[in-house]
Order: structure tokens, then sequence, then C-alpha cells
């Protein structure tokens, strides 16, 4: 287990030093590109020739979206730019969960049925609380409909609910997620404290 998590450790920081060089390329690409398609560039110069040769046709699907959500063909390289940075950044995080992951399943291991029953609790009071926040994410992107969206609102629904009734929304503020997410805490550490001291 340890070469293994020596080895995530070796992606991550890998992955943190081409994730830099890849952004800070990407940067310089997506700025060049917008200059051209922006004409601050002149547009027959080998340096435009090229760009709507060889980057063009691959900033095509992005621009088709961003097109068709109302965008201009010129944003299409600042989104393509965040894309692959949201993209390593998810993969970073996603590789410090597993090794986070892995560490807590053999500290668990070790102490036996407690240790492994105290990680699964903690487990389910995390996803609660992720649930709430992509709960509120959603509520201001509007993507209700997502599978994703649809499950963090049926795990969430059983709490959500009964304090909206008690407590309305002041505006178009609703403030029951956000007591929801104060209310699982304190359940998780008063329930964590008691049983795993």
């Amino acid at each position: 287990m340890t070469t293994f998590l020596a080895v995530v450790d070796s992606a991550i920081h890998v992955l943190r030093i081409a994730l830099a060089a890849v952004g800070g390329a990407l940067f310089v690409i997506a700025t060049v590109d917008w200059a051209v398609r922006t004409r601050r560039i002149n547009p027959f110069s080998p340096i435009a020739r090229f760009f709507r040769r060889a980057v063009d046709p691959m900033l095509a699907p992005v621009e088709t979206r961003v097109v068709r959500a109302g965008g201009l063909p010129t944003q299409a390289p600042w989104w393509a730019l965040a894309a692959v940075v949201v993209a390593g950044v998810l993969v970073i995080v996603l590789l410090q969960w597993l090794h986070t992951t892995v560490v807590s399943v053999a500290f668990a291991s070790q102490r036996g049925g407690a240790g492994v029953a105290e990680l699964v609790l903690s487990w389910a009071f995390e996803l609660l609380k992720l649930a709430l926040i992509v709960r509120v994410l959603v509520s201001w992107i509007g993507m209700r409909y997502a599978w994703w969206a649809r499950a963090s609102y049926a795990l969430t629904d059983w709490i959500v609910r009964p304090i909206a009734r008690v407590l309305p929304p002041f505006g178009m503020i609703d403030f029951s997620p956000i007591v929801a997410y104060l209310l699982i805490y304190v359940v998780q550490v008063a329930v964590m404290g008691s049983l795993f001291a």
C-alpha cells in the first residue's frame, strides 16, 4: 500500500506541473486565437492563417456549444481554456481524494469493526453535505433535471423540505439548504464525538 500511495503522490505532483505548463501554453494559444478572431492581428498574416488552419478546427466543437448557448465565437478559446483547466483540477482533486480514501480505509481497518463503522458513518455525513452543496449549485445554474442534480435532491429532500416549511425564502434566497448543512454538521460532530471519542 505504501508503494501505491507513493505512486499517487508522484502522479499528483507530475499532474500539477503538467497542468501548469499546459495551462500556460493554452493561455498563450487562446490569447493569440482570440486576437486573430477579433482582428487585433492582421487576418492575412502567417500567424492568422496558421491559427485558422491548425487551431480553429480543434476549437470548432467548443465554438458550436458557445454559439448555441448564445455566446460569441470569439469566446471559444477562453471557454476551451477554462474547460481544460477545470478538467485538470478535477483530476488532481480525484487523485487526492483517492489518496485520502486509501489512507482512511487502511487506518480504519487497523482499528477493527469500530474503525470501519466510524469511517462509513463519516462518509455518510460527508455525502449528505456534498449533496447539499450540489443542490445549492444546481439552483444557481439551473440544471435541476440532470441525473446528478436529481440524486442530490433525492438525498437531501428529507431534511430540506421540513426546514423550508418553517423557514420560507427571503426574496430569491432560500436559506433552508444552509440551515440543513449546519444541522447535519452539528449532528455529525455530536454523533462522532459521542460514539467514537
